[in-house]
């Protein structure tokens, strides 16, 4: 059994080790990769989105204006902007990073949000808080499996029964960065024991997205339609409510 110094010890080493890496890839990266208004990210995220909907309506979870909203690892609140335009009134968004400039930042985008500076270990809210947490791109970049299954814990946690968590990051091993690790199916599934529902395939393998795109979108949206090859999990996993 891990006691309490070990649990101190891999949960700190692992946060640094996060920290170390994002501030690797904002010095490192051409921050226009990822811009929104990129080919390729206009082209994902628009599909990715189209999924999320689908699913979250399928499942009748879809975050109503007074549904309490968590973004985890929220970043600059990107999934804000979307959640927003789904009607989520400001005041129910709520998120949590270890970045500080990424808080402030997304924090004067959203001014009515709660954003916190913190670790998913453990989330400074009640059990039974949300309605709708999203997960995005957060636990391949978490390489020490013990710290996964802590955040997943809280999510768990703080979900509230019939609550759901929108999952979205990559099933596969990226061979050129060893500081992310694929996460598939199985793998989510034994994540949260506590929920259930949809686990699909989306988004075309980024670096054919960021060649057609530009050029083709109509071949970029039919080789997307193969399942071999489309890289990304997206997943609406549902808290049912025990029966009683």
């Amino acid at each position: 059994m891990i006691n309490e110094i070990d649990s101190k010890d891999f949960i700190s080493s692992e946060r640094e080790r996060v920290r170390v890496e994002y501030d690797r890839r904002a010095r490192e990266m051409d921050p226009n990769r990822y811009a929104a208004w990129q080919p390729a990210e206009l082209f994902t995220i628009s599909n990715r989105n189209r999924a999320a909907v689908g699913m979250l309506q399928q499942a009748s979870v879809f975050p109503l204006h007074a549904a309490e909203c968590l973004e985890i690892g929220c970043g600059i609140g990107a999934w804000f902007d979307e959640l927003e335009r789904w009607g989520v009134a400001s005041e129910r968004l709520h998120g949590i990073d270890l970045n500080a400039e990424r808080v402030a930042y997304a924090g004067a985008r959203f001014p009515s949000a709660d954003i916190r500076i913190g670790d998913a270990v453990e989330l400074p809210w009640p059990d039974g808080t949300f309605q709708f947490v999203v997960a995005s791109t957060l636990f391949t970049s978490v390489l020490e499996s013990r710290v996964r299954r802590l955040i997943a814990d809280e999510i768990q946690r703080v979900l509230a029964p019939n609550g759901a968590l929108l999952w979205y990051d990559f099933a596969y091993d990226n061979p050129r960065n060893s500081n992310v690790r694929g996460i598939k199916r199985n793998e989510i599934r034994e994540l949260f024991p506590a929920l259930s529902g949809d686990i699909r395939s989306v988004t075309l393998a980024p670096p054919l997205a960021r060649l057609l795109t530009p050029k083709s979108l109509r071949l970029a949206q039919f080789l997307e339609s193969i399942p071999l090859l489309r890289t990304h999990l997206i997943a609406v996993l549902v808290k049912r409510r025990r029966a009683a």
